[in-house]
C-alpha cells in the first residue's frame, strides 16, 4: 500500500512539473537592442537571463538587434527601435512590455528576479 501511494504521488508531482513545463514552453522572453549597446542594457540581458535560468529554464530567451536588416520585421511587431524587454506568446500573439521595468529594476538584482518571476506567473495565468 505504501508503495502504491509513493508511486502515485511520484506520478502526481510529475504530471504537475509536465503542465508547468507546458505553460512555460508557450511563451518567450525578448530583448531588443541596437548596435552599440549600455551598460544597462547588457545588465538587463544578464538579469534576465539568470531569472530564467533560475526559475524557467523552458522559457526561450531571445536577444534582438533592431539595426540588423534581418530583424526589421521584428523591431517593427514590437515597435522596437532600440533597448526594449517583451514577454511574448507566440501562439495567440500577446505581449507585455517590461522595457520601463527593466531599466528601473536593472540596478537592483533581488528585485529585478522578484518582480520578473512576478511579470512571468501573471503572463502565464493570462
Amino acid at each position: 500500500m505504501k508503495r502504491f501511494f509513493i508511486s502515485g504521488l511520484t506520478l502526481f508531482f510529475f504530471l504537475l512539473s509536465q503542465i508547468s513545463s507546458n505553460a512555460q514552453t508557450k511563451i518567450e522572453v525578448i530583448q531588443f537592442h541596437s548596435e552599440h549597446r549600455c551598460v544597462t542594457c547588457v545588465k538587463i540581458e544578464k538579469l534576465t537571463r539568470a531569472t530564467l535560468t533560475k526559475n524557467y529554464p523552458a522559457i526561450a530567451f531571445s536577444l534582438v538587434n533592431v539595426d540588423d536588416k534581418k530583424n526589421a520585421k521584428k523591431a517593427e511587431q514590437f515597435e522596437a527601435s532600440g533597448t526594449a524587454l517583451f514577454l511574448y506568446d507566440p501562439k495567440t500573439g500577446k505581449k507585455k512590455d517590461l522595457t520601463e521595468f527593466a531599466f528601473l529594476k536593472a540596478g537592483n538584482e533581488i528585485a529585478f528576479d522578484a518582480e520578473l518571476k512576478k511579470y512571468i506567473a501573471d503572463f502565464i495565468k493570462g
